[in-house]
């Protein structure tokens, strides 16, 4: 998993989700989870410990579905106070969740103490050597984390009391999770600086547990990659004993951090599928360039290779990769053909030829482009004349349209009637629609620089009618309705004050994200019925409607002053306690053979069909 799966995908899980997922995972062979769940209870015993007030230590954490950046120590405070029910709840479902993940021979990853400390401690404690780790995601400065030297005399305190409180809570399985520099910045760049820090985390784990173990995510030295040189990598990697420290090579579906570093210096490492950023709910992944890269590791990749993994942000999204990636532990050197076929049946229950044939357009012409951040369509974007308007809505496509419409047509003809199949026919139809969409942006923007009103309203509703069909495609799937994501939320609690608070949580983190109108809004977008028409789709009207004002008026368009205008709505939407359905209506098939009979022809006459 990832950090950040807890929050785009897991914050409202209840056991139920948890004991699936779990045999889920076992039956794949999947045996090192990332275990995260319920640490606020192990944290909040260790800071009373450090003389703070659970009011305190409940004000330092974010609200739920942020924890992850907490964890991660990229932000504090936002979204908080964190409800004491919620601190409690977790901490015991994290005990079923180590019970059954034990049970079925799996090693649990438990986090251990990296250095992120509350702002606060500086007063208790003022000689210790608390920083800044500075601004991240465009948050304000009262967000930001703080870190702890490691060679403070109370860095090893605080670790001790960490692992003894956290081991006689959850019990221990000795591999540690533990990230001191997730996209900030360290203290120091100095090599032999990094090597100390390094060294000195491992020595605090092991003087505590002897037999532990440091998994580390490799996202770093991505991110950063102009910073991570080769000699400041090796400095930190080898400062930790050889085969104690773990290395997950996080983003392998676009670099392999092992083949520019000599295979991470020698210690073990993972090779690890990332593939899908925020939830977002693209049609992305590249079959034939991870089949060459997984069969390239294994014959190239060193001795030190001691797995392959998944780490992608959110579920539920292009299942297929997935499946493919953990079935080449097993089965590597067989052909991707071979595993296509076999997919096709599983995803329509019986030998279908259509089926197969939409499966086999799907690998061969759609699945050809790796994943990368923002990866959505452009219905979800802000609103704008040209091109996205964030770099969290990267829309893209590296194939024509019309290939898709086809795999789609082919789904739509076939008999099936299983879950898998309607999530198929769901997930294809919307991206179709989703790619046409541009389309009609650009008919709209061409309208505008020619005066022609007229063309601007046909082309606005349009827009507007295409979204909400997608709307309509999406809420007969149980799988996409925003009205499950928000009523989970809400059903963590009896306490009608707090659910509330759930809400607002679960409605921030897929839409604005972060504060109004800064970095992070959008970036955990996703079609899904409900925010297509009431959010994506009330946007582009605001931008429509506002654009045809200025033209009939004869002013020009204050795209600032229309981006204020989203950014305000959008912010108003994440408050809001609206009720949405969370169960599905409609039928997929009916809907989407009218859906193809409206489109289909229009598609099919488009010179530009997307391809770009």
């Amino acid at each position: 998993m990832n950090y950040c799966t807890f929050g785009y995908t897991m914050p409202w899980w209840k056991w139920k989700d948890w004991e699936r997922f779990i045999d889920w995972m076992a039956l794949n062979g999947v045996n090192l989870p990332l275990a995260i769940t319920g640490q606020e209870k192990i944290w909040l015993n260790v800071w009373k410990k450090f003389g703070f007030s659970e009011a305190e230590i409940r004000n330092y954490y974010t609200g739920p579905a942020y924890l992850p950046w907490h964890r991660m120590a990229n932000i504090d405070h936002w979204e908080g106070p964190l409800p004491m029910s919620w601190i409690d709840g977790q901490a015991e479902l994290q005990q079923k969740i180590l019970k059954r993940e034990r049970e079925l021979n799996m090693k649990p990853v438990l986090p251990a103490f990296a250095g992120h400390v509350p702002k606060i401690l500086k007063d208790k404690f003022p000689n210790a050597k608390i920083t800044s780790l500075g601004e991240w995601g465009d948050f304000d400065r009262k967000y930001e984390s703080y870190f702890l030297d490691s060679f403070d005399p109370l860095f090893e305190k605080i670790q001790e009391e960490f692992l003894n409180e956290q081991t006689q809570l959850f019990g221990t399985d000795h591999i540690y999770g533990t990230d001191p520099f997730n996209e900030v910045t360290p203290p120091s760049w100095e090599p032999k600086d990094l090597a100390n820090v390094s060294g000195h985390i491992y020595q605090s784990m092991a003087k505590v547990d002897e037999k532990a173990q440091w998994l580390q995510m490799g996202w770093i030295f991505y991110f950063q990659k102009d910073k991570w040189t080769n000699d400041r990598i090796k400095a930190f990697l080898q400062a930790v004993p050889q085969d104690k420290m773990i290395l997950l090579d996080y983003y392998c579906d676009k670099t392999e951090i092992w083949k520019t570093t000599d295979s991470f210096f020698g210690q073990p490492y993972i090779w690890c599928y990332l593939g899908n950023f925020g939830g977002n709910t693209s049609i992305k992944g590249n079959l034939v360039e991870i089949d060459k890269r997984i069969e390239n590791t294994y014959q190239n990749g060193g001795k030190n290779l001691w797995g392959l993994g998944a780490t992608l942000e959110g579920f539920g999204n292009n299942p297929m990769m997935y499946e493919f990636v953990l079935n080449k532990a097993w089965t590597h050197s067989k052909s991707k053909e071979d595993f296509i076929s076999h997919y096709a049946l599983a995803r329509s229950g019986n030998t279908d030829p259509k089926i197969s044939e939409a499966w086999k357009i799907l690998s061969e012409k759609i699945y050809t482009e790796s994943a990368d951040l923002g990866n959505a369509d452009l219905t979800n974007s802000k609103p704008v004349f040209e091109k996205a308007g964030s770099w969290t809505t990267n829309f893209t496509i590296h194939y024509s349209n019309k290939d898709l419409l086809q795999a789609w047509k082919l789904l739509i003809d076939s008999k099936s009637d299983i879950d898998n199949y309607k999530d198929d026919l769901a997930v294809v139809g919307k991206q179709v629609l989703g790619n046409y969409f541009p389309v009609l942006r650009d008919a709209f923007t061409q309208a505008y620089r020619q005066k022609d009103i007229t063309g601007m309203k046909n082309s606005g509703k349009k827009m507007l009618d295409l979204i909400n069909d997608i709307d309509l495609l999406l809420s007969a799937n149980k799988n996409f309705l925003v009205g499950k994501w928000i009523n989970d939320a809400k059903a963590m609690t009896d306490i009608p004050g707090q659910k509330a608070y759930y809400e607002k949580d679960a409605r921030k983190i897929i839409t604005v994200w972060g504060e109004k109108g800064k970095g992070l809004n959008d970036y955990g977008n996703r079609s899904i019925a409900g925010l297509m028409k009431d959010y994506y789709g009330e946007r582009w009207r605001i931008f429509i409607e506002a654009s045809i004002k200025s033209v009939e008026q004869e002013i020009p368009v204050d795209e600032k002053e229309i981006l204020k205008k989203v950014d305000d709505f959008s912010w108003e939407w994440s408050e809001k306690q609206n009720i949405y359905p969370d169960q599905p209506h409609g039928d997929a098939k009916k809907i989407s053979r009218l859906l193809y009979q409206k489109y289909a022809p229009l598609i099919l006459n488009t010179k530009i069909d997307g391809k770009k």
